[in-house]
């Protein structure tokens, strides 16, 4: 559950201007032989995880005692090693050094030994919310007129690592312009050979104020003294991962959804034949490879997912559903400091009479043209392709010695400039209904960005952008790059 905006996006984004000129030199440890011959893989330490299984750790190594390996292709397995270890979220920077040790004889192969240099995150995090409940903070802050009503205030934790096995515990009570109350609980792995997970979640959420139709790709409001809405969902996940790349999720949900009397008035299509409940239990199965080399912030390697549900299992519920979704995403240098991405994501839905709560289209976070961070395009289909360019200004990494907790004293930071391009398409059938002006037509989007990444997955973008409408825009958005 990661927030949209608030205080401590900000607090962090002070530090990063804060730190960006020192430009830390790493030591990395260069083996000076024929790039043709063979070692052989020595003794693999593991350093700096000290609540962190090792077992954890040794999961995401490809590299193993006792393998063989010629020196040409030792650089590049350590570094996706070391990539892999990383994007487990347990540490903030992992290295990984190297002893050569040569053959005693011409009949024996030299050996090379690896360290596993990690330094762990802070894993207990108590913190006070302070929220926008809009779906962005450009939303909020052009279309919303800042509106301090519209925030969401409560307090969060989140708990990883609690045994070690880099399970995660999350509470959270909020209160505001939402009421919600959240408990999950995950362990990646339950078994012996580390491939098969769990994860429970349970969700209660009631709103006082909330949009109950688009009009004009613009979310309409309405607002109550009384709850207008209160929803309720609960899941099951069964996660398999095969290999250190290949993912395999199932997940059954039960989902319950109640309206106040005057959002059915309103919008007698909220649920549909002007319904005020809404409950359904659904299953679905996703697929995902993942080999990307930082999870916040990729710039080598590939994400692809596909995944399909079915909805209204149950004789009692009154839904009935089918969606696909799809995505592909790759990410490669192009030497120097140039890097690009490319990537395609859509979404199929059936049937084509939908409640319009389930309508969804573009306007989330991950499914968005940008250049349209303000507009909500409703619909049954979507396409979108997204192209980034980008030119790295830097990537150190700050020690702040005078910082006792080691958790916090180490700060990498890196800044690019990126230049993006998107298209997109949604296919809608209610697009007359609520006067889309976006819906069954190509929307394209393009821009320039400075974005900042540092540590724990932040992200910071700023952005100016102009649409195939013609309309400029500037943003920023705290969001991870998928």
């Amino acid at each position: 559950m990661i927030p949209k905006s608030g205080v401590i996006g900000f607090v962090w984004l002070a530090v990063v201007f804060g730190i960006i000129w020192p430009a830390a030199a790493q030591d990395r440890s260069v083996i000076v032989l024929d790039s043709s011959q063979s070692v052989l893989i020595g003794q693999i330490t593991l350093k700096g995880n000290y609540r962190t299984r090792d077992r954890i750790v040794r999961r995401e190594l490809s590299l193993h005692t006792g393998d063989t390996v010629r020196l040409a292709d030792l650089p590049g397995r350590m570094a996706w090693d070391q990539r892999n270890v990383n994007n487990t979220n347990l540490f903030i920077t992992v290295d990984i050094v190297t002893q050569y040790i040569p053959a005693l004889d011409s009949t024996r192969l030299a050996t090379v030994d690896l360290t596993v240099v990690m330094k762990e995150r802070w894993y207990i995090i108590v913190y006070p919310v302070f929220d926008l409940a809009d779906r962005n903070f450009n939303e909020w802050w052009y279309d919303r007129g800042r509106d301090l009503r519209r925030v969401i205030y409560g307090g969060r934790l989140s708990y990883r690592n609690v045994t070690g096995n880099n399970d995660r515990l999350q509470l959270a009570i909020e209160r505001g312009f939402l009421s919600r109350t959240v408990i999950s609980y995950a362990m990646p792995y339950v078994d012996r050979a580390q491939r098969i997970g769990l994860r429970a979640d349970f969700n209660y959420q009631t709103n006082k104020e909330l949009p109950y139709q688009t009009l004009n790709d613009k979310w309409v409001y309405v607002r109550s003294e009384e709850l207008l809405r209160e929803r309720m969902f609960a899941f099951l996940q069964m996660t398999y991962r095969r290999g250190l790349y290949h993912y395999h999720t199932i997940e059954a949900r039960h989902t319950r959804n109640t309206i106040n009397d005057t959002i059915a008035r309103l919008n007698p299509n909220y649920f549909l034949n002007g319904r005020t409940r809404l409950s359904f239990t659904s299953l679905s199965y996703t697929y995902r490879y993942d080999q990307r080399d930082n999870v916040a912030y990729p710039l080598r390697g590939t994400l692809l997912t596909a995944s399909a549900g079915v909805g209204g299992l149950l004789p009692s519920d009154n839904f009935r559903y089918a969606e696909f979704l799809g995505s592909v995403t790759r990410f490669w240098p192009l030497g120097g400091r140039f890097y690009t991405a490319s990537g395609l994501r859509g979404r199929f839905s059936l049937p084509v009479e939908q409640p319009y709560f389930f309508l969804r289209g573009l306007g989330s976070s991950l499914d968005m043209i940008r250049g349209y961070e303000l507009y909500v395009v409703d619909g049954q289909r979507f396409g979108i392709w997204r192209n980034s360019l980008r030119y790295q200004l830097f990537d150190v990494r700050k020690q702040l010695n005078w910082l006792p907790v080691r958790q916090f004293n180490t700060v990498p930071i890196a800044g690019y400039v990126t230049a993006f391009a998107d298209m997109g398409y949604v296919s809608s059938t209610v697009a007359e209904q609520y006067q889309s002006q976006l819906a069954n037509r190509l929307l394209a989007g393009t821009g320039v960005s400075l974005d900042f990444v540092t540590f724990y997955n932040m992200v910071f973008r700023f952005s100016g952008t102009i649409n195939a409408q013609g309309k400029p825009g500037f943003f920023f958005n705290l969001s991870q790059e998928l």
